[in-house]
């Protein structure tokens, strides 16, 4: 079992930055693809970034390419993501997730374990 938190969530103006932190207990994530994904009020919820077990892949969705950056240490057993340039349309709660296939991975259905989210809110 893997239990996942996230940290680093809250308010910021436009165009600043927030740095999002994932730790998890239980097991290393060394060995996990781990992804963060994102909802929006009234939205579904989507991905945003993913990093392979050795962190050697990312991916991004297309509306946080060059404002984002997903990272690992698997010593630690956290996944960071930088996201610079924030937008309003960036306002959600911001999940960690944790694959066991190892892989980087936009697929929903390969997560197995999630966080309980973090608040990231935008003004404009």
């Amino acid at each position: 079992q893997v239990q996942l938190v996230e940290s680093g969530g809250g308010l910021v103006q436009a165009g600043g930055s927030l740095r999002l932190s994932c730790a998890a207990s239980g097991r290393t994530l060394s060995t996990y693809g781990m992804g963060w994904f994102r909802q929006a009020p009234g939205k579904e919820r989507e991905f945003v970034a993913t990093i392979s077990w050795s962190g050697g892949s990312t991916y991004y969705v297309d509306s946080v390419k060059g404002r984002f950056t997903i990272s690992r240490d698997n010593a630690k057993s956290t996944v960071n993501l930088q996201m610079n340039s924030l937008k309003p349309q960036d306002t959600a709660v911001y999940y960690c997730a944790a694959s066991p296939f190892g892989r980087a991975t936009m697929t929903f259905r390969e997560y197995t374990y999630w966080g309980q989210g973090t608040q990231v809110t935008v003004s404009s």
